[in-house]
C-alpha cells in the first residue's frame, strides 16, 4: 500500500506543478487552446498517443474482448498502430495544418462552416461534440474507478471525484500548453509501465511463458462442448473483431480531440518524425495492454470477478498478480493514459462553446480574456456532466466509448476526409453524412435494445458504430456527385496552393 500511495502522490504533485508552471506560458485563446501552434514532433506524438489510450483501453476492452476473444485482439492493436496513428498522420496530418492555419479555424465545427460554407453545420457540430464526448469521459473516469477500487478499497464515486478535480486543476490553469508537456512525461510513463507489465505477466507461474500459457488458453478454449476459438487467427467472431478494429482504429480520423493535435502542430517534419513516434508508441500501449488481456482467463483461473463483471478483469488480474511497487507502476500508466484523454476531451468539448458558439453567435466581439474564462468554466462544467454520468450504474466502460466514438466519428469522419481531400464534396455531402451516421447509429441501438432486453450496457456499440462510419464513407461521395457543387472562388479560397494536389487526391 505505501508504495501505491507513494507512486500516485508523486504523480499528482508533478501534474499540478506543471499545471502552475505552464499557468505563465498562457497569453491569450491560441496559447491556451493550440500552444500557439508551436509545438514539435515528440510532444505532438505524445499528445496524440495519450490521447487515444486510456483506461478504458485497458479495463474496458483489453479486459473485456480479451476475456471473450481471446489471442485475436492483438489484431486491435496491429489496426490502432497502423489504422488509427500512421496513416492518419499522413494523410490528415498535414493536410489539417495547412487548411486550418490558411482559414484561421481552430475547431472542428469552425472548419465545417468555412468548408461548406454552413453555421448551421457549425451548430449542430458544437452541440454534438459537448454532448457525446460527455460518455467517453465517463467511461474513463469509469475505468479509473475500478482501478482505483481494487488498489486502495475506495468507493468509486470518491475516486471519480477525486480524479475529476485534478482535471479540472491542472486543465483550468494550463490548457494544451499543461496538457502537451504532462502528455510527455505520462506517455514515458506508460512506455515503461507497459513493459514491465508484458514481462511480469510472461514471466508470472500462472502463464509460464508464452507457449504455456497459450497452452493453458488452448485448454481453456475447448474443454467444453464447443471450441471457444480463443487461440484460433480471428477468434469466435471475426466479424465483431473487424467491427472492433474498424471503430477503434478509423474512429480517430472524425475525433475532434485527435484532429486537434494536427492543429496544433509546428511543421511538415514534425508531422513526417510524428506519424513515426505515434505508431510506435501506439504498438508498444497496444500490445500490452491486449496481450494482457487477452490471458485474463489464464490469470482467473476461467472464473469472472463477481463484482464488475468484464470491467473488474484487468484490475482483478493487476491487483493480485503484481508485486505492490510494479502495481504502483501500473497504476500511474492508467492513471497518466486517463488524465491525457481526459484533458484532451474537456479542452476540446469546452472550446466548441466558447468559440464556436460564444464568440460564433452570441458575442462576435468578445475579448479574448473573457472567451478564456467562459472557456475555463466550460471545462468545469464538462467534467461535472461526466462524473454523474460515470457513477451511472446501467452501463460498461466500453459500451459509454463506443457509443462516443460510433456516433460523433459516424458524424464526421467522412464530411472532414473528403471535406480535406476532395474539391467535390458539397455541402449538401456534408449533411448526408451528418444525417447517415446519426441515423445508424440510432437505429441500431433501438433495434438492438430488445434483444438485450433493454439493457443499454449489453449493447454491442463497436458494432453499431463501425457501420455508422462505413454508411456515411460511401454516402458523401455519392451526394456530393449528384448536388450542386461550390462556385471556384470559395475552392480556391478553401484549397489555395494545394488545391490540384487536393482534387487529385
Amino acid at each position: 500500500m505505501t508504495a501505491k500511495i507513494v507512486c500516485l502522490v508523486l504523480f499528482v504533485v508533478v501534474t499540478v506543478a506543471i499545471g502552475i508552471y505552464s499557468r505563465s506560458k498562457i497569453r491569450g485563446m491560441d496559447d491556451f487552446f493550440l500552444g500557439s501552434r508551436s509545438l514539435g514532433p515528440w510532444m505532438t506524438a505524445f499528445a496524440y498517443g495519450t490521447s487515444y489510450f486510456s483506461a478504458v483501453v485497458f479495463v474496458g476492452y483489453a479486459g473485456n474482448f480479451g476475456w471473450n476473444m481471446g489471442l485475436s485482439t492483438l489484431w486491435i492493436a496491429i489496426g490502432n498502430a497502423i489504422f488509427g496513428c500512421l496513416v492518419p498522420w499522413l494523410v490528415l496530418g498535414s493536410r489539417t495544418r495547412s487548411m486550418t492555419r490558411r482559414l484561421g479555424v481552430s475547431t472542428m465545427p469552425e472548419f465545417f462552416a468555412v468548408r461548406f460554407d454552413s453555421k448551421a453545420l457549425k451548430i449542430v457540430a458544437a452541440f454534438i461534440i459537448f454532448v457525446f464526448l460527455v460518455p467517453y469521459t465517463a467511461s474513463i473516469y469509469k475505468g479509473l474507478g475500478f482501478m482505483f477500487e481494487h488498489a486502495f478499497g475506495l468507493p468509486m464515486v470518491w475516486v471519480i471525484l477525486g480524479m475529476s478535480a485534478l482535471t479540472c486543476i491542472y486543465l483550468v490553469l494550463g490548457g494544451y500548453v499543461a496538457t502537451a508537456i504532462n502528455d510527455f512525461f505520462q506517455g514515458l510513463i506508460m512506455l515503461v509501465g507497459s513493459v514491465l507489465m508484458v514481462l511480469y505477466v510472461i514471466n508470472r507461474p500462472e502463464i509460464g511463458g508464452i507457449s504455456a500459457a497459450v497452452a493453458t488458453l488452448h485448454q481453456i478454449s475447448t474443454e467444453g462442448a464447443k471450441d471457444l476459438g480463443l487461440t484460433s487467427v480471428f477468434g469466435p467472431a471475426p466479424l465483431r473483431l473487424l467491427g472492433l478494429v474498424i471503430l477503434t482504429s478509423f474512429g480517430t480520423w472524425g475525433m475532434p480531440q485527435m484532429l486537434h493535435k494536427f492543429y496544433a502542430v509546428r511543421d511538415e517534419k514534425a508531422i513526417r518524425r510524428g506519424a513515426v513516434i505515434s505508431t510506435v508508441f501506439a504498438l508498444v500501449i497496444g500490445f500490452g495492454a491486449y496481450f494482457t488481456g487477452a490471458f485474463g482467463r489464464v490469470f482467473l483461473g476461467n472464473r469472472m470477478p463477481e463484482v464488475g463483471g468484464v470491467d473488474a478483469i484487468m484490475p482483478t488480474i493487476l491487483a493480485t498478480s503484481l508485486p505492490d511497487v510494479l502495481f504502483g507502476v501500473i497504476l500511474v500508466l492508467m492513471l497518466s493514459a486517463s488524465m491525457s484523454t481526459l484533458a484532451a476531451l474537456v479542452l476540446v468539448s469546452s472550446s466548441v462553446i466558447s468559440i464556436d458558439f460564444v464568440k460564433g453567435f452570441v458575442k462576435p466581439d468578445i475579448k479574448p480574456k473573457a472567451q478564456m474564462s467562459i472557456m475555463q468554466l466550460c471545462c468545469v462544467v464538462f467534467i461535472a456532466l461526466s462524473f454523474f454520468m460515470a457513477v451511472w450504474p446501467n452501463s460498461t466502460v466500453n459500451v459509454l466509448m463506443a457509443l462516443s466514438w460510433g456516433l460523433i466519428s459516424g458524424m464526421f469522419l467522412a464530411p472532414y476526409l473528403f471535406g480535406l481531400l476532395w474539391k467535390g464534396t458539397t455541402k449538401a455531402g456534408a449533411w448526408a453524412g451528418f444525417v447517415t451516421g446519426f441515423a445508424a447509429m440510432a437505429i441500431g441501438v433501438i433495434t438492438q435494445l430488445p434483444a438485450v432486453d433493454g439493457n443499454f450496457g449489453k449493447l454491442f456499440m463497436p458494432g453499431i458504430g463501425s457501420v455508422a462510419m462505413v454508411l456515411s464513407v460511401i454516402v458523401v461521395p455519392v451526394v456530393s456527385l449528384v448536388t450542386k457543387k461550390h462556385d471556384a472562388a470559395h475552392l480556391t479560397r478553401i484549397f489555395g496552393e494545394t488545391a490540384k494536389d487536393a482534387d487529385a487526391a
